[in-house]
């Protein structure tokens, strides 16, 4: 232990040399602009810094690189809470509760629940990636495609049971989410599916599009229904930026405690990252906390289970990548290829070799994540501002990031128009009470949970009972069920006790 200590005093010295420093504020300040833009998913931001790193040395490149992800999965909740527009599918969960608060006038409030979140379930990941690095990534490495998709369909399933008090129109919306999301060329066997002969869609419909269409613009719509006439908001020169109280923070311990542990063991499963951790806590917190039948009316649990769960999954999705050289997320594959660039492989014996290089990149996730909320907490007071703005401008800004968003995501005018459609369709899905949630999930986590199955079947020669009796997938099986059917159970018994 005590060398674990030495070597992280170490990386810490590494880090706070003045130009390993100024490249860590660097790689903060572009993961937040990064993650702040529709369009630009931390991934895509995390590849578009890795060509600046061929001339660094390593330490710093490793540095820039980890800080821009650790950012990355915060920014995100700016414009998710205040517009309603994720800048990518972590900050969906989000925005569930994050935007409700908001438009009761408490903004600042939410960002300052999502700056705690952050800092809490970052600090706890690197706690536990410098202590537990290798048991923890032993227990990851008999994790398998099983195992996977019985994490994605917990996380699809639990969901669902949050998607409003109809749970008809939550499954209505998640199948028609997994129906759009099969649109294209099959990643398994080729076969184009659905694309009716038009070579645009043999590329598939990107989440991207149908996320912000159905969120972003069609609210732009729904304002426009009532014409730009919300309730008035808490006047925005009275709103300060507002971090919880103690008393609060410590109510929700439990939350955080989920939120942290979720994030790190889903960072472990290779592939899995953020999205599925943020989504995946939301949907823990919404069947076992203490508030869960409030959960998507604006509470504080809604967003410090997909914050916490988000950051944390940081520390968890490094272990693999320093020990075994197996990335837990596409960023920390970005990160892999600085490695090899630079001529290390990461792994056991990465420790012995250059374990100066692994316990600077720890401390660059202590320091990066600190830095990050230093800055958050500042620009929280210059953010909330934009609520002063009138309605039809702020809406008008929303249009335009959603436009850019489509655009940039494939650089192709016909997502701009899909954007569009499913602008309508998020129109229309709110003002006939069906929950956007599950299609939104359905088509971010169904071509994952689809690649994970057909892989499985493949692999175990079609015996789909794989699923249930594996040690790890067969329990988070049954805990799925037991989640998909309980709502349906919960309504029988509420008729029953009615009639």
């Amino acid at each position: 232990m005590e060398g674990i200590f030495h070597q992280l005093l170490v990386g810490f010295g590494h880090v706070f040399q003045p130009v390993n420093f100024l490249v860590l504020v660097i790689g903060i300040v572009l993961g937040l602009l990064v993650a702040v833009l529709p369009g630009l998913t931390l991934v895509m931001g995390v590849v578009l810094a890795l060509p600046f790193t061929y001339s660094m040395n390593v330490i710093p490149a490793i540095i820039l690189l980890t800080a821009m992800y650790v950012s990355g999965t915060y920014a995100g909740a700016w414009t998710s809470i205040l517009f309603r527009v994720p800048g990518e599918p972590i900050d969906v969960p989000l925005l569930w509760d994050g935007y409700p608060m908001a438009r009761r006038g408490e903004a600042a409030y939410a960002l300052g629940w999502t700056l705690v979140s952050a800092l809490v379930g970052g600090l706890f990941a690197a706690i536990v990636m410098v202590l537990l690095a290798q048991p923890i990534a032993k227990i990851a490495l008999t994790f398998s495609t099983p195992e996977y998709f019985a994490i994605l369909f917990f996380g699809l399933a639990s969901v669902v049971s949050l998607g409003g008090s109809s749970l008809a129109n939550a499954l209505i919306s998640l199948f028609a989410g997994l129906l759009i999301a099969t649109v294209g060329v099959d990643d398994t066997y080729g076969a184009h599916r659905f694309t009716f002969g038009v070579p645009l869609l043999a590329d598939g419909i990107d989440y991207l599009v149908v996320m912000v269409g159905a969120y972003g613009l069609g609210e732009v719509f729904i304002r426009m229904e009532h014409g730009f006439k919300s309730p008035q908001l808490e006047a925005v020169g009275n709103i300060r930026t507002r971090l919880p109280r103690w008393k609060e923070i410590m109510a929700a311990k439990a939350t955080f405690a989920r939120g942290s542990a979720t994030g790190v063991i889903v960072g472990l499963v290779p592939g899995a990252g953020a999205t599925v951790a943020s989504f995946l806590s939301y949907g823990i917190e919404g069947q076992y906390g203490r508030r869960r039948d409030k959960m998507g009316t604006g509470i504080a649990e809604g967003i410090i289970a997909p914050q916490t769960a988000a950051t944390s999954s940081v520390g968890g999705a490094i272990i693999p990548l320093v020990t075994m050289g197996i990335p837990g997320s596409g960023a920390t594959a970005i990160i892999l290829g600085a490695f090899l660039l630079h001529g290390l492989q990461p792994g056991p014996q990465v420790f012995q070799t250059s374990s100066h290089i692994v316990y600077s990149m720890f401390a660059s996730v202590f320091v990066g994540i600190l830095v990050m909320c230093l800055i958050g907490y500042f620009a929280t007071k210059f953010l909330v501002k934009v609520l002063e703005l009138p309605e039809v401008i702020v809406s008008a800004y929303v249009v335009m990031c959603c436009l850019l968003g489509a655009f940039a995501a494939r650089n192709n005018i016909t997502d701009v128009w899909l954007m569009v459609i499913f602008g309508i369709v998020g129109y229309l899905f709110e003002r006939f009470r069906f929950p956007i949630t599950p299609l939104v999930l359905g088509v971010i986590l169904g071509p994952l949970a689809e690649s994970a199955f057909m892989t499985t079947m493949i692999s175990y020669s079609n015996d789909w009972t794989i699923f249930f009796t594996r040690p790890v997938s067969g329990p988070v099986m049954a805990i799925a069920i037991i989640t998909l059917i309980y709502p349906v159970f919960r309504q029988l018994r509420r008729r029953m006790k009615n009639a």
